[in-house]
């Protein structure tokens, strides 16, 4: 247990005496400090046993200022050593710190200073030592528990009486697998804002939710890409450094369990794989066999593709929230890594398609593109249109982009706006020169001309000139700029230079 005042004045070869009575004496003291300054608050971190002769008291200085800098830096107690300067505690002294709710103690001339610091220095370290044992016996009891039947519930059961709080493991999706108390599993919900945050990580990650009522202490489980779990802790109060270790051995031991299973994911994946690309390959009856061997099932046509473009982290975590989605709708459901893409198939025709639609808001970072409905015999498209649809959203969008959205803005929506402005301002270098130089309005007719598909007499008569004298001025743009305007492919490029978007 923590030193605190009253153990001082329980130890009577101190000779010390409490001289306030409406002050806690059961704070735990961090350290004894010796000064005299009348300042000594710059110089102390809070917790900590001040002594002093007085000598900053004197002069007729006040002790109510001097107190309240104690207690603003955190200061514990005072203790006023006497029969050195004065022979009693100075009255003023006692009533501040009475004021102010700071222990005061007297301290006796036969007491030296450095005793008391050497009972407190003593009761810290035989404590400090009592929390290392005490961690490493834990410690000894959680890998105990987790070798014992009955699965990971008898660690979490001792790692909460422990911690003096509750705890939670949860599977990769955020679903509890064991709770202490039982009804701790009812906070899984509430966290998932943070669940979400940590599984785009790599294994191991933590955080930290403080209040002034409760610490919880998430930390994900797993040494690879692919989080495995999480465990969660809570108590009242703060969480201790001691506490901090048992907790961090508890996830160790439980990523060393969970992590057994770490060559059988490898392997499901690379089957995984191969059978995308044999469904790619139009064997969907050949995989729907194995898959259901697997003892699942493939989605109905018709098929939503979407592709999950990210880190290997993040695509991992997209498959475990797709993973939770589809325990929802119960709903089938189809993923492999293709090419470094996550894929992923399901009906159209299902809840399951618009539950997936939460992916780039769970998996922060992770670029989400859907197909059309396909047919098996389409799903080599449809994994291209979920591709280009994705690489589309990469930086540009918070939601999934479906390959129908690519052409709804046009093509200047998949052009990059300072590629753009640059090309226009090389092609039409030539035209604007003349333009300021008086020798003829080019681009404008130029512009004009296109815009009414090269037919003279319509883009004459909207620029009031005769179609001779339009002919000379486009035939003298197609001379500068060293291009045949009767090409198709040469009137599209001037078309994009010539109608680049309002703020360009």
């Amino acid at each position: 247990m923590p030193v605190t005042v009253t153990d001082l004045l329980a130890k009577s070869q101190l000779g010390m005496r409490l001289l306030t009575s409406g002050a806690r004496a059961d704070r735990p003291l961090s350290w004894v400090h010796v000064s005299e300054m009348s300042d000594p608050a710059p110089f102390l971190e809070g917790g900590e046993l001040l002594l002093t002769t007085g000598l900053a008291l004197r002069d007729d200085q006040p002790a109510g200022p001097y107190v309240r800098r104690l207690v603003g830096a955190g200061v514990a107690a005072l203790g006023f050593g006497t029969g050195l300067g004065n022979d009693a505690v100075v009255p003023q002294l006692v009533q501040a710190a009475e004021e102010a709710g700071l222990p005061l103690l007297e301290v006796p001339r036969g007491t030296p200073f450095i005793a008391i610091s050497r009972a407190v220095s003593a009761a810290l370290a035989a404590d400090e030592y009592a929390a290392v044992a005490r961690t490493a016996s834990v410690q000894q009891d959680l890998m105990r528990a987790a070798l014992a039947p009955g699965g990971t519930a008898p660690l979490v059961a001792r790692l909460a009486r422990s911690i003096g709080g509750w705890v939670l493991l949860l599977d990769p999706v955020g679903t509890a697998l064991d709770a202490a108390p039982a009804s701790a599993a009812r906070r899984a919900g509430v966290l998932q804002e943070e669940l979400d945050r940590l599984r785009g990580m790599r294994a191991p990650a933590s955080a930290a939710l403080s209040g002034r009522e409760e610490t919880v202490l998430i930390q994900s489980l797993g040494t690879s890409t692919r989080t495995r779990g999480f465990l969660v802790v809570g108590r009242p109060g703060t969480m201790p450094p001691s506490e901090r270790h048992v907790v961090n051995a508890a996830a160790l031991t439980l990523t060393l369990r969970m992590e057994q299973s770490r060559g059988l994911d490898s392997a499901m994946a690379a089957l995984r794989a191969a059978l995308l690309r044999l469904l790619l390959a139009g064997e969907d009856r050949t995989v729907a066999t194995v898959v259901d061997e697997l003892g699942q099932q493939l989605p109905a046509e018709p098929l939503l593709v979407l592709a999950v473009l990210g880190t290997s982290e993040q695509r991992a975590a997209a498959v475990d929230v797709a993973a939770d989605a589809g325990a929802h709708t119960r709903a089938p459901m189809f993923s492999a890594e293709l090419d470094d893409t996550l894929v992923l198939l399901t009906s159209a025709a299902t809840p399951l398609a618009s539950e997936l639609r939460v992916l780039p808001a769970r998996v922060h970072g992770a670029a989400v593109g859907a197909s059309r409905p396909v047919r098996w015999s389409e799903l080599a498209g449809g994994v291209r249109q979920a591709r280009q649809a994705a690489e589309h959203a990469r930086g540009r969008s918070a939601d999934v982009v479906s390959f129908d959205d690519l052409a709804a803005p046009g093509l200047s929506a998949v052009l990059d706006p300072a590629a753009t402005r640059a090309f226009a301002d090389s092609l039409l270098a030539p035209l604007v020169a003349a333009d300021r130089a008086g020798a003829g309005d080019l681009v404008h007719s130029l512009r004009v001309w296109l815009g009414h598909h090269g037919q003279w007499e319509p883009a004459a008569a909207q620029l009031g000139i005769h179609r001779h004298t339009l002919r000379k001025r486009v035939q003298r743009a197609g001379e500068m700029l060293g291009r045949d305007l009767d090409e198709p492919g040469v009137r599209a490029e001037l078309w994009i230079a010539l109608h680049l978007p309002q703020g360009d």
